[in-house]
């Protein structure tokens, strides 16, 4: 999970740079993006991908609503570190986890259900699931400030991302990658990134 292949291309390189130019393209060209730079194996970009998107995201939120962070340290702005720190270091790689968890069960159901089993055997492994989960959350890196319909147009942008991912990298029919992606997606960004209250706030 941690480790870097020799030979990385697409958004895998290291450094901001890399980073950076990764947000870009997945932004703009997410299919082209999903089909050169997802690789078997090679989780450790897509890691560091999601935990920049979730500083950013923790960073822009903190920074516009002060309010939201807990007392944790003595003063407000070492409070809001602390809980940058947390988010990036802990959060963000438990949530792309579990997101490509359900993602990878999802993908197992559809395949068992729609083609007894051989798209199952067909599909991309583990390690991609990751990785278009983490790049997928790209939108989320501008979602910071407490704007509901932000945060809406955000999630939904990253719902759709990870619904090219899911089809680019394991070839799924457009049925399975709706049965697929949206659970994932419903609990990554709706419930992660608090797209789902921004809706309910918005509706309210």
């Amino acid at each position: 999970m941690n480790s870097w292949i020799e030979t990385p291309e697409g958004g895998r390189d290291r450094g901001l740079r890399a980073l950076g130019r990764a947000w870009i393209e997945a932004m703009i060209r997410p299919r082209r993006f999903f089909a050169n730079g997802v690789a078997p194996g090679d989780q450790a970009p897509g890691l560091t991908f999601a935990a920049a998107v979730a500083a950013v995201f923790v960073t822009g939120w903190v920074a516009t609503e002060p309010a939201a962070v807990p007392g944790i340290a003595e003063n407000a702005t070492l409070s809001a570190a602390v809980v940058v720190l947390v988010v990036t270091a802990l959060a963000a790689p438990v949530g792309l986890h579990l997101t490509a968890a359900v993602a990878t069960v999802s993908l197992v159901i559809a395949s068992l259900e729609f083609d007894g089993g051989i798209g199952f055997r067909e599909r991309g492994g583990v390690s991609e699931t990751v990785q278009v989960v983490a790049y997928a959350s790209a939108p989320m890196a501008i979602a910071g400030p407490p704007i509901p319909a932000l945060r809406i147009v955000c999630g939904g942008y990253a719902t759709l991302l990870l619904l090219v991912g899911v089809h680019t990298v394991h070839g799924t029919s457009p049925l399975r990658t709706l049965l697929a992606g949206l659970p994932a997606a419903t609990f990554g960004y709706g419930i992660g990134y608090r797209v789902v209250a921004a809706g309910r706030a918005l509706l309210g």
